[in-house]
């Protein structure tokens, strides 16, 4: 099989089961992710709103996206199992974020994943699906 035929069938595994999970490399990495993505939000002055939108501790916003991140990509239902259920909606509507906050948090993301060894296939594949809840956590606009 060629490299381009095993990009192509990982590609169509993100998204099943636990590929995408081990793909980001289990919780290791998605862990190294989230840290890359608040500090990049920290330093970002676009994303300076989002970022005065935490806690100025913000260890438990990072374990609370770890643990989100891990199940929402296959793995390890973490945030259920140390914070109880979700609704993201809910849990973002004392906060105003509007497209330009969506936005932020997408460009801090995408900054995120380039630091990352990822292949260009799950960078994007993670683009578009955090899209989704991104747009979900927006109550503005």
């Amino acid at each position: 099989m060629s490299s381009s035929e095993t990009e192509t069938q990982q590609t169509k595994l993100y998204g099943q089961e636990d590929a995408t999970y081990q793909a980001l490399g289990a919780y290791d990495g998605i862990k190294k992710l989230v840290d890359d993505f608040y500090d990049i939000m920290a330093s970002l002055k676009q994303a300076e709103k989002i970022f005065n939108m935490h806690p100025a501790n913000n260890e438990v916003s990072r374990d609370k996206l770890t643990c989100f991140l891990s199940g929402w990509t296959g793995g390890p239902r973490l945030f259920k199992e140390k914070y109880g259920a979700i609704s993201i909606p809910m849990a973002h509507q004392h906060l105003e974020i509007g497209t330009a906050e969506k936005d932020a948090w997408m460009t801090c993301m995408a900054q995120a994943l380039d630091k990352q060894a990822y292949n260009e296939e799950l960078k994007a594949y993670m683009l578009t699906q955090l899209n989704f809840p991104a747009e979900r956590c927006r109550n503005r606009d």
